[in-house]
């Protein structure tokens, strides 16, 4: 078994961008778009402790939300075009902003998920003093 030297904060954050194994850096993390594998193809890393839940759809939705309404906004107040004009620009824009950022997010969050060596809470018996 290889030891791992530690990893600082900015590798973490660049393997999480790039979707690549958060310990080694070497391994995709990814086998479809957002389908994770079982474990590294490079470091043999088991990927069974990852849980990033709707924590990177929550992101994207929040930012996508505010670049799309804002955007919407301006164009009405400034232009006033017919409805099938913002239907046509901001269905699309939803998609971009939406789909493409999402793969990286979620690898993001996994990569500061192991980093930062998060676990469930648990509850622990106390005597009291």
């Amino acid at each position: 078994m290889t030891t791992h030297p530690p990893v600082t904060l900015t590798q973490t954050v660049l393997r999480g961008l790039a979707c690549r194994c958060p310990r080694c850096g070497q391994g995709k993390l990814f086998e479809g778009f957002l389908n994770l594998r079982k474990r590294c193809e490079a470091c043999d890393l088991d990927y069974a402790f990852i849980d990033t839940g709707d924590g990177p759809a929550i992101f994207i939705m929040m930012l996508a939300g505010a670049i799309v309404v804002g955007a919407a906004l301006i164009v009405e107040v400034k232009y006033q075009p017919p409805f099938w004009v913002h239907a046509a620009l901001w269905g699309p824009l939803i998609l971009i902003t939406t789909l493409l950022p999402l793969r990286a997010m979620k690898s993001l969050l996994i990569a500061l998920q192991f980093h930062h060596k998060a676990a469930p809470g648990r509850l622990v018996d106390k005597t009291p003093q």
